[in-house]
């Protein structure tokens, strides 16, 4: 696939952005409010008022509104108003669209997900190009509405498929680099430490290759933990205090705002007594990190396998998910168009998932507005969204895992399997 081809699809999906930002001016806006777009640590309009502290020369984390990095505030002050001049703030987040895109599809052209170094699917051939997964990344409805709400968290997306792109590159360095912005900027994205420590270690180059694993994954934590010092140095400087850390980090570990999002935990929270909480908030992060560690053992030898499923793990059960997660799940999905035909319920899956998509802002419009529905109204509908991208996630990982099975014992291959 030539450049040229590339740059018509990029140009294609940043001339479709500019029209919606242009044609329809009070669309951002609307979606920026959205609950299925923006969250209490990804929001647009409350990194305007972070900004507009830090402007001022007051801190941004006085008044409790404000829960994102704080290196987020000068990129954000380098650019005009965006109230009165927001064409700047549109670029801003095209490009990290189209950069994203291109992180994309340098993965897919790779081939690492039918063909790793431990692991080669029978299936290999039957892969889309990074054309077409980049294309379905752009022109994903959930990516396009994340870029017309503009939320925050479309950077620590760039910044993870940046991550993964240059593991497989043979820059494990670089990687950890990526990684640990994504980290600083999400907090949720450490843990996808161990999967892309055994990608960045099978796609080494063999001219600076070590040899050993543990070597390797304590070089990748310590590249991690420094950069992530130096993050939090800068950010010590800039802010003149450490406040970042509970007002950042704090509200995401113990669920200090609870406004209501299409994930499962504010609901929950809100019934909760407040004897249980602590112990609740342990069991709700173990959960989330539990599966890190037995995916990246069972499936050794397909991290990036790990890391798709870990993806769509993360967009259901982290703390403050957005339409803008799922968005990064389906990007990676695609990657495994080889194991397409192994999936058993992708159609009941789709639909679920689409049936809640439209559902949802009709069920919170009752709740919010209409005041004809209550509280119930919203999470059921987030319930009926979260199962089906559990449905989407748990068949992929069937598949991948019957794909290596087959492998193995090619005498199976076409014969039914009963999970009992």
């Amino acid at each position: 696939m030539g450049f040229e081809d590339t740059a018509g699809l990029y140009g294609a999906a940043a001339a479709l952005r500019l029209a919606l930002f242009t044609f329809f001016p009070a669309l951002p806006d609307l979606l920026t409010s959205r609950v299925e777009v923006s969250t209490p640590v990804t929001s647009f309009k409350r990194l305007q008022e972070g900004l507009f502290l830090y402007n001022h020369n007051v801190s941004p984390y006085d008044g409790g509104v404000y829960h994102q990095a704080p290196l987020l505030l000068p990129l954000f002050s380098l650019l005009p108003d965006p109230s009165t001049y927001p064409f700047f703030t549109y670029l801003l987040y095209i490009l990290v669209d189209i950069v994203s895109a291109d992180a994309l599809y340098r993965i897919a052209e790779s081939g690492e997900a039918a063909a790793s170094r431990l692991f080669t699917s029978a299936r290999k051939d039957r892969r889309w190009s990074g054309y077409v997964v980049a294309a379905i990344f752009l022109f994903n409805p959930f990516t396009i509405a994340t870029c017309l709400g503009r939320p925050t968290n479309v950077f620590a997306t760039c910044a993870i498929l940046h991550a993964i792109a240059k593991a497989i590159s043979g820059n494990p360095l670089t990687s950890m680099l990526a990684l640990s912005f994504a980290a600083y900027l999400s907090m949720y994205p450490i843990l996808l430490l161990p999967p892309l420590a055994l990608l960045a270690y099978d796609r080494q180059h063999p001219s600076n290759k070590i040899s050993s694993l543990p070597q390797f994954a304590g070089v990748a934590v310590a590249t991690v933990t420094a950069s992530l010092s130096t993050l939090f140095t800068i950010s010590y400087l800039l802010t003149g205090s450490w406040e970042f850390f509970t007002a950042t980090y704090g509200t995401q570990l113990t669920l200090t705002d609870l406004t209501p999002n299409v994930g499962l935990w504010w609901y929950f929270f809100i019934e909760m007594f407040d004897s249980f909480r602590s112990f609740f908030l342990g069991v709700f992060w173990l959960h989330l990190s539990s599966y890190v560690g037995g995916l990246s053992i069972r499936i050794r030898a397909q991290p990036l396998a790990v890391l798709t499923i870990l993806l769509g793990i993360f967009s259901i059960f982290k703390p403050y998910p957005s339409i803008a997660d799922i968005s990064l799940s389906l990007a990676v999905m695609p990657l495994f168009r080889h194991v397409f035909p192994l999936m058993r319920y992708t159609f009941f899956a789709a639909s679920t998932i689409l049936y809640s998509a439209f559902l949802g802002p009709a069920f919170y419009y009752l709740w919010i507005y209409a005041g004809s529905g209550n509280a119930n109204f919203f999470y059921a509908i987030t319930l009926v969204w979260s199962l089906g991208q559990s449905l989407l996630v748990s068949d992929l990982t069937f598949a991948v895992l019957r794909d290596e099975w087959e492998v193995e014992r090619p005498e199976m291959v076409g014969k039914e399997i009963r999970q009992i």
